[in-house]
């Protein structure tokens, strides 16, 4: 007998569940009735409401269970009122009955409905009760009207839960009643809520109190500067900050925030007339103050802490005055040294200078004094948490100063990088960390900005450069070896110091470029490459010339070894230079590059073959700087013709140095000519460059040298006519046309000089275009391939012009530029069709209705192209198919006619030689999927038809371009067109050849994926023969087990995102997420729960430590210092982990040695423990599937005579452990112990049973991913008794024959 209620075992794991949230997928999509409701939800019932004071009680008892119904019991009345019932009640929600309210502003209260709670149900009873009133007496349910009558039921109710069901719906109402009512009505208004706050204040409920606090708040807030006048105003404001110290969380919550947004959200504080200080700012202000004197020294300070988080959102909103009297209240505060008031007040001041108030809040000299007076209060280097608090609130401060006066901020920096370098010196990384990042951020926001104000920086400079200066030999003094732990982290100080500085600084910073470079060659330097990025702004922002001032390279040809400790220099300066003077490299690095490589040449001469390459490497290393000398350089104009001649030398007779040459050549073109005096200066020099660069060009590569100079020398070319006279170009083309002209031309320079005719092409007029055309038009039928492919090229180059010469060009030409592609379409080659494919695309794109003949000639050749051998000309021909589409569909008269009209064209190919069809299929399976929206469904149907008989061609190519557009037009049909076609397409696949089958076995199967997908497993296998079959079978159970991986990894991912929306603490950039924990870092917190643990760090948190004094000198409580002792962490190091080493202590701490024998017996003794603990459970289970025993005790191995020891020789290695440690060994075959010593099969043993072949019964068996493995265990026990079988067979028949 089954269990009752319970499903039977294995059913639950097969059934299928709702993913959480969409346990609605399987609503109806039509829902005509919701639909016909949702018009009626917020409308007014027309009879009588039937809404009375029974009615809600009766819904209350029924909802709380305290009364049943039973169908006797049912009143006789009920029928008679569901007679007479309305119809609209068709439309009643969850709230019908409750609340018919059609006012928005009571949305909430809908919208956030929960059936199980009280209060939501008193809220709803108030509402209905109160919309009942308001409509009886003719109301339009305005949000004043239930303000009024709100404020009436709020006098006349007595429980607490009906005066918080008021107090929140008035909350809601008040937000949207006019400013005129509220601040006419203020008195009787504010005098009703100041009542019930009296009333309230000492009650054990806080919904009524919490409410009403925030009606008060909105009150105040909605009056005008006016009102604030009065003292009745006032009065009230000061009972609703009298609240901000209550006991109770919420209700001090809810006074904190109305207090706020009565100060900083007051209508009067914004538009062109608004106050700049709210007229109760000094009074909340004095407020807090009294209230911190009044319990700052308490043990608890609880008030003081409420009092600080109140000032952190208020203290920005404060007049100066009080601004310096709270922050002189918190400095005494945090003179007390209590952890937690510190750092309140730590966040306090964090949250003045990060609003960035005026002056008329914060001025530039208060922030002084606040920024000098924190100094009193540096934390302990030991003391992390407030350490990287007190960094913040120092860099926030900064910043602000600077802000509002530079020249006093600046002044103010010294002493801080002063301070935060100190802190590089800690030996939490954290510290280190935040102390650079603040410098860092100091340097971008205050000093990179005010430099160019300040000018040169020297080390005799007074004012804001010598608060440079100070700041800079700070940061400096960290390349001192007692910051060698820190010393990556001034790397990148150093770093940001060049960048902000280093233009205008440069003269104090070379002693530290000095030192940079003697660091640099220091052996074993662990950070070079943060060295070379520092050095690498030096060289961006000072420039190359001043960095080699003060390090200089000492290379000059002249060395006596071969160490060139500068060499390194180089890369770096060729990385990092830009924006400097190309004349440098003109007079400093050209004759030193001459040099060397004359040095080159002589040691080679010698036979000093290694040294030559080293000194050829060097000036090779120096030419490859000219690039980023020519990344927009400053001297352009004066300084490219001293040094033009030089390139065009090292271009002509330099291979080695062409490559780069040429992209010095390209950089200062594209991005060194900004300016038309640079520009022209450059294009002045064109008829020198471009003739070098023509003849090298035309040279043709030498046996074993690479094609990459000349792509670089023609890429040159290209970039270098961009910025050419007309003129000058208009010349080159026409010697060009003359040398390809010329019959002793051979073919490589012909081609060569196509080439630069194409890239002359662009750039010339509509004149010299006109005479080329007429040079390469007889190219076009040229029977030599790349002769005629580079005459294509050319004509592409001419009609691919958009505007300009080349466009007036084909305009005028169009009828001769038909002419002339049609008719060399015969004598086109292969290589050519790219080319001309391209030349198609572009005069297509200019063509009108009157041109459709010519496009009707193309259309042959374009469907042929689809399977030219080349994939330029396959993709050209395919994009001219589209493109002539477009023209079509610009032709008119509408779109679905022209498209037909295209078709039309096309469709004759469906019947012609095997290649045409194939073609032609091609073809249309790309127009479908290109015009998919406006090709009609008819013409679709009709293609797929055709197509499904050309599946049962014999030729392979046909049967592959129709699954092609077969699976196109699965992607682009609907559903519903499609299944009309579904057993049309499944039978004309299904009879298909078993060699076509065969051939296109994965095509199918991505097809029959797609199909299932649409239209289902059984569909598909019914409309498909048996020899399918197996092949659905396996896709289903590869669509099953996809979708199995897509959830888990949709889990997963959803689980990475819940993980990383719990806020991480203590690494945000903010001052609470720094102070959310005071907590060491070294301990880390494995188990996160919210129970005792919780608790118990929470408690830690308010805990302080005091430092003791050193030695033996007594702590003094009269120093300045001592409030640095006061630690939020405790000291020592007993507070973190213990290291281990290899010693035991004893209590008083003295240090436990033991002999050898007592380490032996203790090692013994250690290792039987070890031995004896079990393994987890999945490591067993493992072991066990892997045949492997359980890890042997290594107590035995400790346990052997001493004489045995001596005798046997100790193995290399002995297993123990876990892992690839773990002792491994052989379970027994199953039946091993009859098996035959000498003989094959088995043998019977005495007093045993006989042997047969079996398998025991073994749970780890049933494991599916082994599935495969264990069959073929099986598959050669059952081939063994097959075999074995076999054998007794023939010897039992030679046994009777005999």
């Amino acid at each position: 007998m089954g269990r009752s209620g319970k499903l039977p075992s294995g059913v639950s794991a097969k059934l299928k569940r709702w993913k959480k949230g969409h346990s609605s997928d399987s609503n109806p999509a039509t829902c005509r009735h919701r639909q016909a409701a949702r018009s009626r939800f917020c409308s007014r019932p027309s009879g009588k409401s039937d809404l009375t004071v029974d009615a809600v009680k009766l819904h209350n008892e029924l909802q709380s269970g305290s009364l049943r119904l039973g169908r006797s019991e049912a009143p006789e009345t009920a029928m008679e009122e569901e007679a007479t019932a309305l119809t609209e009640k068709s439309s009643a929600t969850f709230l019908s009955g409750l609340s018919d309210c059609t006012n928005v502003t009571f949305s909430k209260v809908q919208r956030f409905w929960e059936s199980s709670s009280a209060a939501h149900k008193e809220i709803c009873a108030v509402l209905a009760a109160v919309t009942e009133v308001i409509r009886s007496q003719g109301g339009k349910e305005t949000e004043t009207e239930y303000f009024a009558a709100l404020m009436t039921t709020m006098e006349a109710v007595e429980s607490p839960e009906s005066l918080a069901a008021v107090a929140y719906l008035l909350n809601l109402v008040l937000k949207r009643v006019p400013n005129p009512v509220l601040i006419k009505k203020f008195s009787d208004t504010s005098k009703a809520f100041m009542d019930i706050m009296s009333a309230q204040a000492s009650s054990g409920s806080t919904s009524a109190l919490r409410w009403v606090l925030s009606c008060l708040a909105i009150l105040l807030l909605k009056q005008d500067l006016e009102a604030w006048g009065y003292p009745v105003t006032l009065q009230v404001y000061h009972g609703l900050l009298s609240f901000t110290v209550h006991t109770k969380p919420k209700i001090r919550k809810a006074a904190q925030h109305g207090v706020c947004s009565v100060l900083k959200g007051s209508e009067f504080m914004f538009g062109e007339k608004a106050a700049a200080h709210h007229p109760a700012a000094i009074s909340t202000a004095k407020f807090c103050i009294q209230e911190i004197e009044k319990s700052g020294g308490s043990k608890e300070a609880t008030t003081t802490l409420h009092m600080l988080t109140l000032l952190k959102d208020l203290l920005p909103s404060f007049p100066e005055g009080m601004v310096k009297s709270c922050s002189e209240t918190l400095l005494r505060v945090m003179t007390l040294s209590h952890v937690l008031v510190t750092a309140c007040a730590m966040q306090a001041f964090h949250s003045l200078f990060h609003a960035k108030p005026g002056p008329g809040t914060l001025p530039a000299e208060l922030n002084a004094q606040i920024i000098t007076a924190l100094y009193d209060y540096v934390p302990s280097e030991n003391d992390l948490q407030p350490l990287l608090a007190w960094l913040k609130v120092m860099e926030k401060a900064h910043i602000n100063l600077v802000r509002l006066q530079w020249d006093l901020g600046l002044g103010h920096l010294p002493r801080f990088f002063g301070t935060a370098m100190t802190c590089l010196l800690s030996p939490h990384s954290h510290v280190v960390t935040a102390a650079t990042q603040s410098l860092q951020e100091i340097l971008k926001e205050c000093v990179a900005p005010h430099m160019a104000g300040i000018g040169s920086v020297t080390s005799s400079a007074s004012g804001p450069g010598q608060y440079v200066a100070k700041m800079f030999r700070a940061v400096e003094e960290g390349l001192t070896y007692k910051f060698h732990a820190a010393w990556s982290s001034v790397l990148q100080l150093l770093c940001v110091f060049f960048e902000a500085a280093g233009r205008q600084a440069h003269p104090v910073m070379k002693k530290c470029l000095q030192s940079l470079c003697d660091l640099r060659l220091s052996p074993h330097f662990p950070h070079t490459a943060a060295l070379d990025q520092a050095v690498g702004a030096a060289v961006a922002s000072m420039g190359p010339e001043v960095v080699l001032q003060a390090v200089p390279l000492e290379i000059d040809g002249s060395e006596e070894t071969l160490d060139f400790p500068r060499s390194w220099l180089l890369p770096v300066i060729r990385d990092h230079v830009r924006e400097t003077r190309l004349a440098f490299f003109t007079t400093y690095f050209l004759p030193l590059a001459t040099t060397l490589k004359s040095k080159a040449m002589d040691l080679a001469q010698v036979g000093s073959t290694v040294e030559s390459k080293i000194y050829d490497t060097l000036q090779w290393q120096i030419w490859t700087l000219l690039p980023g000398f020519c990344t927009r350089p400053t001297d352009v104009a004066a300084s490219f013709k001293g040094l033009a001649r030089t390139l065009g030398t090292a271009i002509s007779e330099r291979p080695d140095l062409r490559v780069t040459v040429c992209q010095a050549l390209r950089t200062l073109i594209t991005k060194g000519c900004e300016a038309e005096a640079d520009r022209a200066e450059v294009s002045r020099f064109a008829k020198n460059f471009l003739p070098i660069l023509f003849n090298l060009y035309g040279q043709p590569v030498a046996a074993g040298d690479t094609p990459a100079p000349r792509r670089a020398v023609l890429e040159t070319i290209k970039t270098y006519l961009t910025i050419t006279e007309p003129q000058l170009v208009n010349g080159f083309l026409e010697k060009a046309s003359e040398k390809v002209l010329d019959p002793s031309s051979s073919d490589f320079t012909r081609l060569s000089v196509l080439d630069l005719v194409v890239a002359l092409a662009p750039h010339a007029d509509e004149a010299a275009i006109s005479k080329l055309y007429s040079t390469i038009r007889p190219y076009l039928e040229s029977k030599a391939h790349g002769v005629q492919k580079k005459a294509y090229r050319v004509l592409e180059e001419v009609c691919a012009s958009p505007w300009g010469p080349g466009a007036r060009f084909v305009q005028s030409h169009l009828d001769d530029l038909k002419k002339t592609l049609l008719d060399s379409l015969r004598t086109t080659s292969s290589p050519a069709k790219r080319p001309r494919l391209k030349c198609l695309i572009h005069i297509v794109k200019k063509l009108t209705a009157e041109h459709e003949e010519f496009i009707t000639a193309l259309v042959p050749e374009v469907i042929l192209c689809t399977k030219e051998v080349s994939v330029g000309a396959r993709r050209n021909a395919f994009a001219l198919l589209v493109e002539m589409g477009h023209a079509f569909l610009r032709f008119g008269p509408s779109q679905e006619e022209a498209l037909q009209r295209y078709l039309i064209l096309l469709y004759p190919g469906l019947v012609g030689a095997v290649t045409t069809v194939s073609c032609s299929i091609l073809a249309l399976t790309h127009l479908l999927f290109e015009f998919k929206g406006l090709m009609g469904t008819s013409t679709i149907e009709q293609l797929l038809e055709n197509v499904c008989l050309l599946l049962a061609s014999r030729t392979r190519d046909v049967v592959k371009s129709a699954l092609g557009f077969i699976k196109v037009a699965v992607l682009v049909m609907d559903v519903a067109h499609l299944a009309k076609h579904v057993q049309m397409v499944m039978e004309a696949i299904g009879k298909l050849s078993d060699d076509m089958r065969r051939h296109f076995r994965m095509k199918l199967r991505n097809l029959f994926t797609k199909f299932i997908r649409k239209f289902g497993f059984e569909l598909v296998k019914k409309l498909l023969p048996v020899e399918y079959h197996k092949v659905l079978v396996n896709i289903r159970k590869a669509e099953a087990r996809a979708k199995r991986h897509r959830a888990l990894n949709q889990a997963a991912e959803e689980e990475e995102e819940e993980e990383e929306e719990e806020p991480a603490q203590g690494t945000g950039d903010s001052i609470e997420e720094i102070l959310a924990d005071s907590e060491d870092e070294d301990i880390e917190q494995e188990e996160r729960s919210w129970g005792k643990e919780q608790r118990r760090r929470t408690r830690q948190r308010s805990r302080a430590w005091l430092k003791e004094g050193g030695g033996d000198e007594p702590l003094n409580f009269l120093d300045p210092q001592v409030a640095q002792r006061v630690l939020a962490t405790q000291p020592g190091p007993g507070y973190g982990k213990k290291k281990d080493h290899g010693f035991k202590v004893s209590a008083d701490g003295r240090l436990i040695i033991r002999e050898e024998e007592d380490d032996d017996a203790a090692t013994t003794k250690m290792e039987d423990e070890e031995g004896t603990k079990g393994e987890d459970e999945e490591m067993a289970d493992l072991m066990e599937d892997l045949g492997v025993r359980s890890k042997k005790p290594q107590k035995l191995r400790h346990q052997k005579e001493p004489n045995d020891e001596e005798l046997e020789m100790p193995p290399q290695y002995q297993a123990g452990g876990s892992g690839i440690h773990r002792p491994v060994a052989k379970k027994a075959t199953p039946g091993a112990e009859y098996k035959a010593k000498k003989a094959k099969g088995d043998v019977k043993k005495k007093g045993r049973l006989d042997p047969y072949a079996y398998i025991p019964l073994n749970r780890t068996k049933l494991n599916h991913r082994k599935k495969m493995k264990l069959q073929g265990q099986f598959k050669g026990l059952v081939k063994a008794a097959q075999r074995g079988s076999q054998v007794g067979h023939k010897l039992r028949r030679k046994d009777r024959r005999s």
